[in-house]
């Protein structure tokens, strides 16, 4: 997807870039560093050696700028240019007593690393019109050909800022009022300052500027520079050294022969942008027979596209109606003070019992009689999944020593269509506990073979496979899920990650004293308990669930970056 793709976001080409790869700042946010600086116990020669490499950016940038100061063709331009130089310089004079101000001292000699080179030696080749790997040299005969290296330029600049202050921001947020004791606060004041806000808001705004009459191609190559600056600051930050126990990633080593994972995850708005039943339905209602064609000719008796569009529609808003009288009926009960897994149970017995009744009208409405099996898996492989759903999936079979095994958990009516989302996009994902439909010669009868319909059947199935599990070592799993059919299995997990914004379960879970925490904010604290010699055991049900708005966040959560 190109730049234009995604023109509708408001704001200009720097705007644009930094929402279409705002997972990169994610993975930024999850490394073991950030969370520990964070979290105010990060090991201060650790962060001396991260701050002992400003020198050689601040030295870069003062030089890409002095090239794009060179080949910007308006005067305004080059003054803002200029401006953003000498601020540069101004900095890198003052270094050393800026460090000393926030309490540190850097050593009298450093040496830069690997990802310090790799981000220095890109921004300086990108200044100077040549960046390995990138098949484009552009020739500085003519002002619009100056201009378009000076955009270049400040593409590969860019991301830099913005990423420190947006690493900024998340830290500020987290910060008790009462807790003055960070130690890494000066340093977190500096980059979510207003001056530094300034200086990336006008990198945005040349950046802007200098693309205006940019060709698409070249659009392009400005994207490309972007997000190779992203991935290299990533790296930056995923690299650095640290001398300490940490919380993330989650799936860091442990001995195989002694410990493994288990992932399970919902499937319909967990896995999906779009509820598989509508979909199901929306076959069934495409491949019907015309009102006016000939029951022979049809290999099951079928009800015509018209009937079954208006059948489903009852349905469908008779479902809706009752699954609302559920939850309000489950808001009756007695709001508790203490988190109460037993009468959270009880209370999804009613959910239980919908789900099946719900079921048991579907089949007696013949709206998923004469579906072709074909025509099934060809949905599931057009599916749409979300954002960074199948990124996730995909790390977990490149990574062939992770000690691990995936399993989805879902309500939906038809497995196989479950089984072509994930196994056309090779996805190794075998174990898929749902319901199926009945076939006779590869063509529904529209019978449910009746498997997992309700929050307690899932459940079961959840204890049933960790039960198996457990007997070979020391095991630990993780559940994602939305819905409030995944309460019961989220909060048995040993780490429960709501993604999504579902506002049942997020109403029903306060009435049982659920705990919703970012999760973000929930490794801050489990880090800074690590290393205070606190509980920081993920072991165990304790009524917390971790909520996160994308899978990037989970992703980088088990796998770091």
């Amino acid at each position: 997807m190109g730049v234009e793709a995604v023109g509708g976001e408001e704001g200009g080409i720097a705007r644009r870039l930094w929402i279409k790869f705002r997972d990169e700042s994610v993975f930024t946010l999850y490394t073991p560093f950030v969370v520990c600086l964070a979290s105010g116990v990060l090991d201060p020669q650790s962060f001396v050696h991260c701050i002992s490499q400003d020198a050689y950016f601040l030295r870069a940038f003062a030089h890409a700028y002095e090239l794009a100061e060179e080949y910007a063709d308006d005067d305004d331009d080059k003054i803002a240019i200029r401006k953003l130089r000498k601020r540069v310089l101004k900095k890198l004079n003052k270094y050393d007593e800026t460090v000393r101000e926030w309490g540190f001292e850097l050593p009298s000699e450093s040496i830069s690393d690997n990802a310090t080179v790799k981000y220095t030696d890109f921004l300086l080749a990108t200044a100077s019109g040549t960046v390995e790997g990138e098949k484009f040299r552009v020739k500085i005969a003519t002002p619009f050909e100056k201009t378009k290296l000076a955009a270049y330029t400040l593409a590969a600049i860019g991301p830099c800022l913005r990423l420190y202050a947006f690493i900024s921001k998340e830290i500020l947020a987290l910060e008790d009022p009462d807790q003055s004791s960070h130690i890494y606060k000066k340093w977190v004041d500096s980059l979510s300052s207003q001056k530094f806000e300034e200086a990336a808001l006008q990198i945005d705004d040349l950046l802007d500027r200098l693309t205006i009459s940019l060709t698409g191609e070249e659009l392009n190559i400005i994207e490309k520079l972007y997000h190779q600056s992203m991935k290299l600051e990533v790296k930056f930050f995923s690299d650095q050294p640290i001398l300490q126990q940490t919380i993330v990633p989650f799936s860091q080593p442990r001995d195989p022969a002694e410990s493994d994972l288990s992932i399970f995850c919902d499937f319909d708005m967990t896995c999906t942008a779009i509820d598989s039943s509508a979909l199901l339905a929306e076959i069934a209602i495409r491949t019907a027979p015309k009102a006016d064609m000939n029951e022979c000719e049809t290999q099951l008796p079928q009800m015509s596209s018209a009937d079954l569009r208006t059948t489903w529609g009852v349905l469908s808003s008779q479902y809706t109606e009752e699954y609302e009288q559920c939850v309000e009926s489950i808001m009756t009960i007695e709001k508790v003070e203490e988190f109460n897994y037993k009468g959270l149970c009880r209370a999804l017995e009613q959910l239980s019992s919908f789900e099946k009744r719900a079921n048991s009208r579907l089949i007696q409405s013949g709206v998923l009689k004469g579906l072709n099996l074909e025509e099934i898996k060809r949905a599931g492989e057009h599916l749409i999944l979300q954002d960074g759903c199948k990124g996730f999936f995909q790390e977990i079979v490149k990574r062939e020593n992770l000690n691990a095994d995936i399993h989805v958990l879902s309500y939906c009516w038809c497995g196989d269509l479950i089984r072509s989302a994930f196994a056309s996009r090779d996805l190794n994902v075998q174990n898929v506990h749902s319901n199926e439909l009945a076939y006779n010669e590869f063509i529904t009868t529209g019978e449910i073979i009746k498997k997992v319909e309700s929050p307690i059947e899932k459940l079961q199935a959840f204890n049933d496979i960790t039960k198996a599990r457990s007997k070979i070592g020391e095991h630990f799993t993780v559940y994602i899920g939305g819905s409030m059919g995944d309460l019961l299995c989220l909060l048995k997990a040993d780490v429960g990650i709501v993604i999504g914004s579902s506002s049942s379960l997020q109403r029903v879970g306060d009435q049982f004293g659920v705990s919703f925490v970012p999760l973000f904010s929930g490794l801050v604290k489990k880090q800074r308990d690590l290393i205070e010699g606190r509980s920081s055991n993920w072991k165990g049900p304790s009524g917390i669930l971790y909520t996160v708005s994308s899978w990037a966040e989970i992703h980088a959560f088990i796998f770091g970056a």
